[in-house]
């Protein structure tokens, strides 16, 4: 299972939210390079980097933050916020990004984001399912998370594993930046639903969203997750990236 640091970054600067409110801005660095080289140093080879001023204005904000990152290390980067555009997705590419994580456009513009995965590919797409939990199921949220859509979960992510994507993001917004441990069962529930013997498609889940101790990432891995995206737990020191280090060296 890879493992994936996050950078979120408001005004250029390294940052983590609470369940994605901006009132609950953390500022852990000024400096979102020397943070990614941290990661690079310790064996780490992908990093998850958003634009959360991008996700709140609707269009891209810090892209050159993310050419400084992508030039100046050898982290794979996967880019999102504020992609609304096939202008947008040119930038992200052009300013060093592996592959783009499409949310709110997944939603308000299917046959758009479709068209994307078809034209640069689906290793070069995320679709980002991020959601608010309910006794009875759970809602797609967008636009920076501050709206929310009627997509149901499972559907909206088995409607396009039928459109060929490969890379799913899945972030339980109620968890996000808490610390209270990943949604085991989601995505649980998500794997036996999609990776079927009848779908020849499988997708690539990417965990995301409330861990808190190193234990929990080998829990994700033996689900079948292919990833997770490890934030809050990295900042405030509750796993240290020389415990990432030995998971990798040991794989």
């Amino acid at each position: 299972m890879r493992i994936i640091p996050a950078i979120d970054i408001i005004d250029g600067k390294c940052v983590r939210l609470s369940k994605g409110n901006f009132n609950t801005k953390i500022i852990y660095n000024d400096n979102p390079l020397d943070v990614a080289k941290s990661f690079e140093d310790h064996g780490i080879e992908y990093l998850h980097l958003i634009d959360l001023d991008g996700a709140k204005t609707g269009k891209i904000v810090n892209h050159k933050v993310l050419e400084t990152i992508a030039t100046k290390t050898n982290l794979k980067i996967d880019f999102g916020g504020g992609i609304k555009t096939s202008g947008d997705v040119k930038i992200a590419f052009n300013s060093g990004a592996n592959q783009i994580t499409g949310g709110s456009i997944a939603v308000k513009d299917a046959e758009k984001f479709i068209k994307w995965i078809e034209r640069f590919g689906a290793e070069k797409m995320i679709l980002g399912a991020d959601f608010n939990p309910y006794e009875t199921g759970a809602k797609i949220a967008i636009s920076g998370w501050k709206k929310e859509s009627q997509e149901d979960l499972l559907p909206f992510i088995f409607n396009y594993l039928q459109n060929k994507i490969s890379y799913v993001v899945c972030t339980d917004i109620s968890k996000d930046g808490m610390l209270t441990g990943p949604s085991f069962d989601v995505y649980k529930q998500i794997l036996e639903h999609c990776n079927t013997e009848e779908n020849t498609n499988h997708i690539k889940l990417i965990a995301s969203g409330g861990i808190s101790e190193f234990d929990e990432i080998p829990k994700l891995a033996e689900l079948g997750c292919e990833g997770v995206i490890i934030g809050k737990a990295i900042y405030e020191d509750r796993i240290s990236l020389k415990q990432l280090e030995n998971y990798i060296i040991s794989k």
